[in-house]
């Protein structure tokens, strides 16, 4: 009988065959964990009765989500943190430095074939690389640091084609909300998602990236994609001249569910309050007035993301009644964008552009929005209370509607500007 590609990672982690619905113990290739799951690891790593790291080299704490501190609770943490990266020599990135899923493909820590975890929901973003990356609860991290392995119920498999030619105006974001509405918030549960088709093969590692952030919004245990000539030019930026291992599906492998997805004639679109499978075309929702727009987080702080918001705000201002914060995924992005000039556009036009890190999008400090304020996000999520304040309406789209829409001070089409 033929495997899945979760299925195969699996197996070979396991070092036997096994297939959906078995339960195995696997070895893991790396572990991480961000300041808002981190210290609840090491608390669980110390009730263990934990005296060592599996392997430091293969476990990184990030300082993203709370990044600089805001508060003096917040920094004794951040020193639990740092003091347990010292105490075990395992790897950290700083503050300042970035957005967990943006910063472990970046670093260069993950290859294809890896069985990842990260205490993270939205860990499922590295199989865009064809590798497994689980999001999992700070007691699993604390069990997998300590012993270098993890149980699993192998996931059943869930295959989506996107087949088509994307128009103009219309970008991964757009896809991956097509993707959460047609399969709703609990239409792969607990699955592995394969995503794959002609249209994934024509968009950047950045698009991809953006679709397998989103495959947690509909409950999909991992996302992975097939390797290609993209995946590996990628791979070698970091990996060198060192072998590659792509791992690619049975053709006869076993699927609960294959979807396929025409984006042929896709209109931009918007996840209203407060799902984010609550999606509609944008005209549904133009001319809804808005308070704040906001680009980055870990679904759209990349440099192509900020590249398409400059070039709609270049000489152009946002709109008196709203604020406009643009926060780069990461150090190296946010260099990148200083350099091809995003950045001044952004200032000129009125944008507050932040440090690398998590912060408005997760709610605890750079932008939370006010009682009743309308906010427009490329972020992954919408629901009550995600951007600090449950009396608030979210908005999710992508970084050209977000940025037309800062311009006209109303959710817009961003077709007017291209």
């Amino acid at each position: 009988m033929g495997q899945t590609i979760a299925e195969k990672i699996l197996s070979s982690h396991v070092g036997k065959p096994v297939f959906a619905g078995e339960i195995c113990v696997a070895r893991v290739d790396f572990l991480m964990a961000q300041d808002g799951t981190a210290p609840l690891v090491i608390k669980a790593f110390e009730e263990l009765g934990g005296d060592r790291v599996f392997d430091p080299e293969k476990v990184c704490f990030v300082f993203d989500h709370n990044a600089p501190s805001p508060n003096m609770g917040v920094s004794a943490l951040h020193k639990l943190m740092r003091d347990f990266v010292s105490k075990y020599g395992i790897k950290k990135t700083e503050i300042g430095e970035g957005v967990c899923h943006v910063l472990m493909p970046e670093k260069g820590f993950l290859r294809p074939g890896q069985l990842v975890l990260g205490a993270d929901s939205h860990t499922p973003t590295y199989g865009a690389m064809n590798l497994m990356a689980c999001g999992v609860g700070s007691t699993d991290l604390a069990i997998a640091m300590l012993t270098g392995k993890q149980w699993f119920k192998v996931p059943y498999s869930t295959k989506i084609i996107f087949y088509g030619r994307l128009k103009k105006g219309v970008f991964a974001k757009d896809m991956g909300l097509l993707m959460v509405k047609t399969l709703t918030a609990r239409g792969a549960v607990y699955q592995s998602v394969e995503i794959t088709g002609d249209v994934i093969g024509a968009i950047s590692m950045d698009g991809r990236f953006t679709i397998a952030n989103l495959v947690t919004e509909i409950g999909g245990k991992n996302c992975v994609m097939e390797y290609d000539k993209k995946t590996e030019n990628y791979i070698r930026t970091f990996a060198g001249n060192e072998k590659i291992n792509p791992v690619i599906a049975d053709r006869d492998a076993s699927y609960v569910n294959e979807i396929e997805l025409d984006v042929s004639r896709l209109e931009p679109l918007v996840a209203k309050p407060h799902a984010v499978d609550n999606v509609c075309e944008v005209e549904e929702v133009r001319g809804t007035k808005i308070n704040q727009a906001f680009i980055g987080t870990c679904t759209n702080g990349r440099i192509e993301d900020l590249a398409v918001a400059a070039k709609i705000l270049k000489g152009r201002k946002v709109h008196s009644d709203v604020r406009a914060i643009i926060t780069p995924g990461s150090r190296k992005i946010y260099l990148e964008a200083m350099k091809k000039g995003y950045i001044k556009i952004f200032m000129e036009s009125g944008c507050c552009v932040t440090n690398p890190g998590c912060g408005p999008c997760v709610g605890t400090h750079q932008g939370v929005p006010s009682d009743g304020e309308v906010v427009i996000s490329t972020a992954n999520r919408n629901f009550k209370g995600r951007m600090g304040n449950p009396q608030a309406f979210i908005y999710l789209a992508s970084p050209a509607t977000v940025a037309a829409s800062a311009i006209k001070g109303e959710i817009s089409d961003p077709r007017e500007f291209l």
